[in-house]
């Protein structure tokens, strides 16, 4: 554990000031002799409370495979078998058997001396030759009795005596004293530099309560201090998923040991299947984010190898392997890849849900990471299976390019008429389309086509706007086009504000981008439709007692609905805090869609929309989030962020459960957002949808886009009669 205490976890109460008056000496000079004795009782202690966890988890929430980002229906018992929870095969840093971050170290951090180093500064104290934990346990009885009697009030204060290990008093306490350092000192000019350190230090508290619980296994649970296997031995879910971050934060010695895990640890033959989408982009992406960072920034968390040694090369090696076995996902009749793999024997596997269909999302979210890689290795494989799922789903002829949310892996045809840029729809919408476009330097034109056509039809189709505030709302078409709207928004749609923004300008501020020759209404209006946009993911987190937002969140329309097309609306500049504001009223949250996951969505537009724009206003409402997250979701004693179950509720029911995408996204996006404008900067990069970076890059002789899309009408109807012509002189060219 850190012993700098960065979010006061310890201090700044009363009762801790009078403790201190009184024992802090005894506690200076004993504290390194108690810890087998502090240990003992914890662990009596924690086999009581492990009967209450076993008994709470067995009837509350499960541990499945949480697939966050575009499937947050993976808790249907239908998938049991694509979800099944993936023992730990990785030494903890923190000793052979983890530590638990008990008192001792708590004391230790109170009262060590403020001129010598921390226990655990640049390397964790068991790396060490020597140790102060390993003198003897006693050398004199009076210092020792003077400290367990310090030590029991401590333990007492702290609540560790409690029936509960995380009760609602004890988080509420946590977010407080986490809040006190934050807050920071009250000044008329906002230091970013600042707050991006605070960003920082919430990711070190997750990250090392992380490795004193659960280190090498794929789940986190930060109240019961344990940790889930997806598969057996491991996945380096949470581990792979965060380097990218580790190494933008320059935490080098945090990176070090991941790395030692990835050699010792980490591999990918494993006989199970896994979920392709989720394992491309998280896995993957993660290896690829992390060779990039590595290699073209090599002083950012710098790692110094032997001369001629291979381990420079462990993320591009790991990555090849791994995109070797996901490839058997992409042998279906059509191309398209399975929902599932198995990385064993690369073969994949059909939904068991949904009639067997892939989710349309999920098989179009896969071509940066392979595009990449291809253009890493000279391998065109890679490239040639990824590009040919864009082939197939264009060769349906959506109507005004808006596409179901599943496809047929065996037919290469959708399943049902279900339109939505939630779950299933998101990241094939105008992003990784758009970001293909961008990542091949704007050289691969089909997909500023097809993006475009999409926004076109987003405006068109899914746009309307809530009563009486004008709030725009991106709606969803659940029986198809001619059906009726749905006012509802996944957070996950919160994603859309910041990627418009981007393929309006292609990464430049709008300042630069205007002076090109191309700039003109449309791009003023889509702007202003990510603005708009923005401002009701905004108001999502305004409007509940936590300020942060539900998964799901419903709209009060007009009746009729007003769409986008009979004229654009305005919502309220501000929105008020007040609790009778009117805009209140727009907002509809639902029981059971009021829990909040730590989703990056809304941060990730944040950091688009400030970057592109340079109005300050994106960055406060950033820190404002950062805020509520910090008080709202803080686990007690230091145990890291949990996911939470209500919104409205404080203190909000914790779910247990740190999701991997927060410190992959959620706090990447918010370091990204109050750093510096020169770091990956989005002219010159492509981040992927879990937030991992990489090089925008020219195509070079081997590369190409290897399809043409077939003609069809404005609206995206295929031209019959032409189009059986251009497939023969496909198949003529192609011969």
């Amino acid at each position: 554990m850190n012993t700098r205490d960065p979010f006061n976890l310890r201090g700044g109460t009363s009762a801790v000031t009078v403790l201190q008056a009184g024992a802090a000496r005894a506690a200076l000079s004993a504290a390194q002799y108690t810890q087998k004795v502090v240990e003992s009782g914890q662990q009596a202690l924690e086999s009581g409370r492990q009967v209450l966890v076993d008994a709470t988890s067995t009837a509350g929430d499960g541990m499945s495979f949480s697939v966050p980002r575009n499937a947050p229906n993976f808790d249907n018992p239908q998938r049991r078998f694509e979800d099944s929870a993936w023992g730990s095969s990785g030494r903890s840093r923190f000793g052979e058997h983890g530590h638990n971050g008990g008192v001792t170290d708590r004391i230790s951090g109170m009262f060590a001396d403020k001129n010598g180093l921390p226990m655990y500064k640049d390397k964790p104290y068991n790396y060490a030759t020597s140790s102060r934990r390993k003198m003897p346990l006693f050398r004199r009885k009076r210092t020792l009795g003077a400290l367990l009697v310090f030590i029991t009030a401590i333990a007492y204060w702290l609540g560790l005596f409690s029936s509960s290990q995380d009760s609602p008093d004890a988080r509420a306490q946590a977010g407080r004293g986490l809040w006190n350092l934050f807050s920071g000192k009250k000044s008329s000019v906002v230091d970013w530099e600042e707050r991006r350190e605070r960003v920082k230090d919430a990711f070190k508290l997750s990250w090392s309560a992380y490795e004193r619980n659960a280190w090498g296994y794929d789940e986190f649970s930060p109240i019961s201090r344990r940790g889930n296997q997806m598969v057996d031995g491991g996945m380096g879910w949470i581990i792979v998923d965060a380097l990218d971050t580790m190494i933008l934060m320059n935490l080098t010695t945090e990176l070090k040991h991941a790395r030692e895990w990835m050699t010792t640890s980490l591999t990918y033959e494993k006989n199970h299947d896994v979920n392709t989408f989720e394992t491309t982009i998280r896995m993957l992406g993660g290896l690829l984010s992390a060779h990039y960072l590595s290699t073209t920034f090599p002083n950012m968390a710098p790692m110094d190898f032997p001369e001629g040694s291979s381990a420079e090369d462990l993320y591009l090696e790991k990555a090849s392997d791994l995109a070797d076995r996901l490839l058997g996902a992409y042998e279906s009749t059509s191309g398209v890849p399975y929902a599932s793999v198995n990385l064993k024997t690369m073969q994949g596997i059909p939904s068991h849900a949904d009639a067997g269909a892939s989710s349309t999302a999920e098989a179009t979210s896969l071509q940066l990471e392979m595009k990449y890689l291809s253009k890493l290795t000279g391998e065109t494989h890679y490239w040639e299976k990824a590009e040919n799922v864009m082939k197939v789903v264009d060769d349906n002829g959506a109507k005004d390019g808006l596409v179901p949310i599943f496809i047929y892996a065996d037919k290469g045809t959708f399943r049902g008429e279900n339109i939505r840029l939630g779950s299933r729809g998101d990241s094939y919408y105008v992003e990784y389309l758009i970001k293909q476009y961008l990542q091949t330097s704007k050289q691969e034109p089909v997909y500023l086509e097809m993006w475009e056509q999409a926004l076109a039809g987003i405006r068109k189709h899914l746009i309307t706007y809530s009563s009486p505030s004008n709030f725009t709302v991106l709606g969803e078409r659940p029986s198809g086009l001619e059906k009726e709207i749905s006012p509802k928004m996944d957070h996950l749609v919160c994603f859309i504000p910041g990627t418009i923004a981007l393929g309006v300008t292609g990464g430049l501020t709008v300042d630069e981008a205007k002076k090109s020759s191309s700039w003109g209404k449309k791009q003023e209006e889509e702007l202003e439709l990510a603005k708009e946009l923005m401002k009701t993911c905004w108001g999502m987190y305004k409007v509940t007692a936590t300020g942060l937002a539900a998964e799901i969140t419903h709209f009060q329309l007009y009746e009729p609905p007003r769409m986008m097309p009979e004229g654009a609306l305005k919502s309220p500049q501000t929105l008020s805090s007040t609790e009778d504001a009117e805009w209140r009223q727009d907002y509809i949250i639902k029981p059971a869609d009021a829990h909040n996951l730590q989703r990056p969505e809304t941060v990730e537009s944040l950091f688009y929309m400030w970057r592109i724009t340079g109005d300050d206003t994106y960055r406060q409402w950033g820190w404002e989030m950062f805020e509520s997250f910090v008080m709202h979701t803080a686990v007690a004693e230091g145990s890291g962020f949990s996911s939470i179950g209500d919104v409205n509720k404080i203190p909000p029911p914790t779910r247990d459960n740190m999701e991997s995408f927060w410190l992959a996204e959620t706090l990447k996006y918010f370091y990204l957002l109050f750093g510096p404008n020169d770091v990956l900067p989005l002219d010159q990069i492509v981040l992927n949808t879990e937030a991992h970076p990489f090089p925008r890059f020219e195509l070079g002789k081997l590369f190409k886009t290897g399809w043409k899309r077939k003609p069809r009408d404005s609206s995206g109807n295929i031209f019959q009669a032409r189009a059986v012509d251009a497939a023969a002189q496909d198949s003529k060219t192609s011969t």
